[in-house]
This record gives structure tokens, C-alpha cells and sequence, in this order.
């Protein structure tokens, strides 16, 4: 499961740009209940999404040149020049190099040898969000691939990750954790893109999951505020229920009633 003991490889931050941060914080705040707080005056307009208190996401205003609104996930690097440089020689590619953020930390994009965009933060000061699992807050993350095992062969190279299949009426779930980490450590998958009509037509991208304790409540309040349905709620015996959903700018992402969620 998604903890924040933030191993080597586990996801550890995730944030929004959207070219509407003032839309995007009263979509969020109606839906999950979030506050957008100002990382500071040097912060050049980064926020922090929090629930109670607590961070659970980061996020900020972008410019349409740097491509539509989305959520981007970030993995915990030891060393990102390290893991960048590794992930050039495992067929990837550096979109923004390794930078220190102030003291907080050290932070670079990349995109996988299969399409797929993502973060890497290697924590100084600021370990990462400081809430999963609960309501309101990231659960899962999937990668969405056109093939899933060259995508599962990338990010073990750079970051250690392992997978395993989990069975389901109508094929196999590829699951993800950190090295060494076993079952109780999954907290993500890899799915086809040939086999999800919701996203066949998408490129490879990673989709972030927040828990919900009523989800057919948050999709009918998320089209109540603009958002769009793109997979109604649906049911997975052994799993819970989810939908997936875009806020009003377009950035994707979905919800889920874990069947064991806290309450």
C-alpha cells in the first residue's frame, strides 16, 4: 500500500499545472475539501493543496505552451542525477534537468522509454505530501503504456521497481512497489493502453487515484462543478469503486472507495 515512508522508488509528490490555479483550487476545494496555500513570495506562484492541515498535493498556474493541464507523480530518487542519467541510457529522455528547489529539495522531470511523463524529487528538507490512503488524499497511481513490459524493464532499471500479476475476471493486473518490498508494498499498476477504452486513445501517461468514502457523490460533485466524467462509477469486486474524472481545465485523474478504506 501508498505510505509515507517514502523508500527509494516510492511516490513521494504529485502536483497540478493548470493554466487556471484560482479554477483548479475551487474545483479541488469543493470536491475534496482542499486549501491552496502560497509556498512563499520565492516560490514563483507554487501552492500547496491541504486537507486538515496537511499537504496532499502541490500545484500551480502554467503557461498553455507547456502543454495542457494534468497531475504529474514524482518518485523518491536518493540521487536525480543519478536516476536521470540512468534513465538516458535506459532509453529515456531528460525533459528538465536536476535542480535544487530552495532547501527543500532536488527535483527533475523525464519521460520513460514508453512515452510516459514523470517527477523525480530527492528530499532535502521536504520528504513529500504528508498524507496518503486517507479520504481526500492519493491512494494509487497507474501508468497507462503502450507496452507495459518494456515500461515495467525502464523504471526497474532506474529506480529498483518491481512487478508482480494479480489476476482479475478478465485478464491479468500488473502491480508495482518499491524493491524488496513485497505485497503490502504495491501502490501502483501498469495497464495496456489497447485494453482500456477510456484511454486507448491517450498517450502514455501516469493517472493518480484519491480516495473517496462515497464515490458516486463525488462524481455527481465534480460535474456539479465543471469536471467531467470520462468512466462512470464502477465497481471491481476485491477492489472498491472508482470512476475516472477531469476537472474543468482538463487535467485527468480518478477516484476510488477502496473496499478496506478508512472510514
Amino acid at each position: 500500500m501508498l505510505t509515507t515512508r517514502f523508500v527509494t522508488g516510492a511516490p513521494n509528490w504529485l502536483d497540478l499545472g493548470t493554466t487556471d490555479i484560482d479554477g483548479a483550487a475551487a474545483f479541488y476545494r469543493g470536491l475534496f475539501g482542499w486549501e491552496l496555500r502560497s509556498a512563499g513570495s520565492d516560490s514563483g506562484g507554487y501552492g500547496f493543496f491541504q486537507l486538515d492541515g496537511r499537504t496532499v498535493a502541490g500545484g500551480m498556474q502554467t503557461p498553455p505552451e507547456q502543454g495542457p493541464p494534468s497531475w504529474s507523480v514524482y518518485f523518491r530518487s536518493p540521487d536525480a542525477d543519478a536516476t536521470a542519467e540512468a534513465a538516458q541510457r535506459a532509453g529515456g529522455a531528460v525533459l528538465m534537468a536536476p535542480d535544487d528547489v530552495m532547501d527543500k529539495g532536488r527535483l527533475a522531470f523525464l519521460r520513460d522509454s514508453t512515452g510516459g511523463v514523470f517527477g523525480l524529487w530527492q528530499p532535502k528538507r521536504t520528504r513529500g505530501v504528508e498524507v496518503v490512503g486517507d479520504p481526500g488524499s492519493l491512494c494509487w497511481i497507474e501508468l497507462y503504456t503502450l507496452d507495459v513490459p518494456a515500461a515495467a524493464a525502464f523504471y526497474h532499471s532506474i529506480l529498483g521497481l518491481e512487478t508482480s500479476s494479480m489476476p482479475f475476471p478478465g485478464g491479468v493486473y500488473t502491480c508495482v512497489n518499491p524493491a524488496d518490498g513485497g505485497e503490502e508494498t504495491v501502490f501502483g499498476g501498469i495497464v495496456p493502453l489497447a485494453d482500456d477504452p477510456v484511454e486507448r486513445g491517450a498517450g502514455a501517461y501516469w493517472l493518480p487515484y484519491f480516495e473517496v468514502t462515497d464515490t458516486d457523490a463525488v462524481v455527481a460533485r465534480a460535474e456539479e462543478l465543471g469536471g467531467t466524467v470520462r468512466m462512470p462509477a464502477t465497481t471491481m469486486e476485491g477492489v472498491g469503486r472508482m470512476a475516472k474524472l477531469a476537472d474543468p481545465y482538463g487535467a485527468r485523474f480518478a477516484v476510488i472507495r477502496s473496499e478496506a478504506s478508512p472510514e
